[in-house]
């Protein structure tokens, strides 16, 4: 059964202008949402990517409307493809507050649970109150140093920087629909509902998406430095369903005001809620981009991940236990003018193969002639 896009996108996507990938039986194909129908780019440019450097959100071969889906025997892929995969952690108070956390507890939830209040009565409000990099954070953290609280967590939350992280090779994330994978022995784990930024190589941010940045709270709370182990993994990483270009409808604003709801549904009829507020970001999303571009030069574009305020402490299963992903999850998180992305949980272990990388995408090209298209 094909998908069904207009239940993926905004309620105004008529109004508004999509790029995304979908597999052809020949391939991945570069695609475009204009006015209720859909384009294939791919003659024209081969990547989304190269359609982003080179401002390319125009013509096309039409090849069906929303409504109609996408033609038989091709499917949705996540909407990127040679960008870089960035990330940027701890950049709301809540999410420093659990990191703090989970880095006291060494990853053990039942230790957590214990330090949760405490740590919010001493540490959140004068988190929230603070604007990062600024005196007033100076201050704080000498206070908490005096008290025995800093953390490096703390310095990413209210210092002059951002903790900014490669979270995903190119080509590795996983659109609407697929399995999304966490590391079959992580015991504590979350998703992270996120707005996924889309920029191009000179820093232009050119529209959002939708993210899960799947998050492991037992590898790295037993040490930052794990952070990797915790974060890349087969699988782990689902944007989607389209990046949403900016225009007069949709402007970066709208990103800054955004809420993205998340549901969980788990096979044994749990059921979990929650929200990611963007307007309670501690550091704006155009001054996250800055600092990942820094002294760097992205060539191809990257996206970035923003942030969650979602940090789940509801128990599953035993008191005290908190929130832990199972096998079957149904994972879906919305945002009213974004779209929806859904992904149903399994492990990194047993999650399809990653095998279209770089080398392989770029003979698949050549042998459809495309490869000066890209």
């Amino acid at each position: 059964m094909s998908l069904d896009l207009s239940a993926v996108l905004p309620a105004d996507y008529t109004r508004g202008s999509f790029i995304g990938r979908a597999q052809s039986p020949e391939g991945p194909c570069a695609i475009m949402l204009r006015e209720g129908r859909i384009y294939d780019l791919t003659q024209e440019v081969a990547t989304v990517s190269g359609a982003i450097q080179r401002k390319h959100f125009s013509g096309g071969e039409e090849i069906g409307t929303v409504d109609g889906g996408l033609p038989g025997g091709w499917s949705l892929l996540t909407p990127i493809d040679l960008q870089c995969v960035k990330a940027c952690g701890v950049t709301f108070a809540l999410s420093a507050i659990e990191r703090v956390i989970e880095e006291r507890a060494r990853g053990d939830a039942k230790a957590a649970a214990r330090l949760r209040d405490q740590l919010e009565e001493r540490v959140g409000s004068g988190i929230r109150s603070v604007v990062p990099g600024s005196d007033e954070a100076a201050q704080l953290k000498e206070a908490l140093i005096d008290e025995g609280m800093w953390s490096q967590y703390l310095e990413v939350a209210i210092g002059p920087d951002a903790e900014v992280f490669s979270k995903s090779p190119v080509l590795s994330t996983v659109g609407h629909g697929a399995k999304i994978g966490v590391r079959s022995d992580s015991d504590w784990n979350n998703p992270e509902p996120e707005v996924v930024l889309a920029v191009d190589s000179e820093g232009e941010i050119v529209g959002a998406a939708l993210g899960n940045d799947v998050n492991l709270r037992d590898f790295e709370g037993r040490s930052a430095l794990l952070l990797s182990k915790a974060k890349d993994n087969t699988a782990s990483c689902a944007i989607g369903p389209f990046i949403r270009l900016f225009d007069d409808g949709f402007t970066l604003d709208d990103v800054r005001s955004a809420t993205v709801e998340l549901t969980i549904d788990g096979p044994e009829g749990y059921r979990l809620e929650g929200r990611n507020d963007m307007s309670q970001i501690s550091r704006d999303p155009a001054d996250l981009v800055t600092q990942t571009l820094s002294e760097h030069h992205y060539p191809d574009g990257f996206v970035l991940f923003c942030g969650t305020l979602f940090a789940p402490t509801q128990d599953r299963d035993t008191p005290g236990g908190g929130f832990t992903h199972k096998m079957g999850d149904v994972v879906r998180i919305a945002s009213d003018k974004i779209g929806v992305l859904e992904n149903t949980v399994t492990t990194s272990r047993d999650a399809p193969p990653w095998e279209m990388g770089i080398a392989a995408f770029m003979k698949n090209l050549a042998n459809r002639g495309l490869i000066e298209k890209v």
